[in-house]
């Protein structure tokens, strides 16, 4: 299988990266590349030009300052995960990106690159969701809530660059994720947290139309922060996806199985 013909730009800052794209017929920006690549390997995709993010300076490095993180758009799956300033405040966020795809995609992926994409069965959008974090971007701040629209829909507007992810470290937080066993991607995946905005739980992986928030469990874990006060928590199946791995209900069961483990975790 062959690539067709495209152009390739290396973007040297964000302002030569807007310049390039908006010069295009077709563009399309690439970080880490572990979708797109694959999606023009298939002719899904076919940009006339392709915009690469990775050595843009200012979309590098994470920071934490107090509980305060700020995770730059092009720091890879695997930084996140051996970073040891980052384990020191939530552990959780190092977890997840540990178990991401295999090495490969976790030292070529980058946290930009997952939650612009925002496959219904990623690990990131839960986090983002979970954490309350704010999506930064080259043109304004876009919070978590406002962020994910769809199954691969954001508000992101089609020339906007996100240039890191920011939150508050809570006080806890866990991920526990049923992963499929050949793609790593999350057939269910929840992530819980528990800081001064109050109790959050994003589930990735199972919902029909992406990662959400599940009001029931959030309600459960507020009043009593346990594994035990997940048990009781309906999980409606009906906007929940069934598909050749696994039927809604089956989800609807993994989702207060992970919400358990998450919270054990924590």
């Amino acid at each position: 299988m062959h690539l067709y013909s495209t152009n390739y730009h290396r973007a040297t800052s964000l302002e030569d990266a807007g310049k390039l794209l908006s010069g295009a017929d077709d563009g399309k920006y690439i970080a880490g590349g572990q979708t797109l690549i694959a999606t023009l390997k298939q002719r899904l995709a076919q940009p006339s030009d392709l915009v690469d993010l990775r050595h843009i300076a200012a979309l590098k490095g994470i920071a934490v300052e107090g509980r305060k993180v700020t995770i730059g758009a092009g720091v890879t799956h695997a930084e996140v995960a051996n970073s040891a300033s980052i384990r020191g405040v939530c552990p959780a966020l190092a977890h997840l990106a540990s178990l991401i795809g295999d090495p490969h995609v976790r030292h070529m992926g980058t946290i930009g690159g997952s939650i612009a994409n925002d496959d219904p069965a990623a690990d990131y959008p839960a986090a983002v969701l979970g954490l309350g974090a704010t999506v930064v971007t080259n043109r304004r701040e876009i919070a978590a809530d406002d962020f994910f629209v769809s199954l691969f829909e954001t508000a992101l507007r089609d020339d906007e660059i996100i240039t890191a992810v920011r939150f508050q470290a809570p006080e806890k937080a866990g991920y526990a994720k049923f992963a499929n066993p050949a793609s790593r991607f999350a057939m269910t995946g929840v992530f819980v947290s528990k800081g001064e905005g109050g109790v959050r739980v994003a589930v990735t992986g199972a919902g029909s139309s992406g990662v959400f928030r599940h009001a029931g469990l959030e309600q459960a874990l507020a009043a009593d922060w346990s594994p035990q006060a997940v048990s009781g928590v309906p999980i409606d199946s009906a906007d929940l996806m069934s598909d050749l791995h696994c039927t809604a209900e089956y989800r609807a069961n993994l989702v207060r199985v992970m919400a358990k483990r998450a919270v054990q975790a924590a």
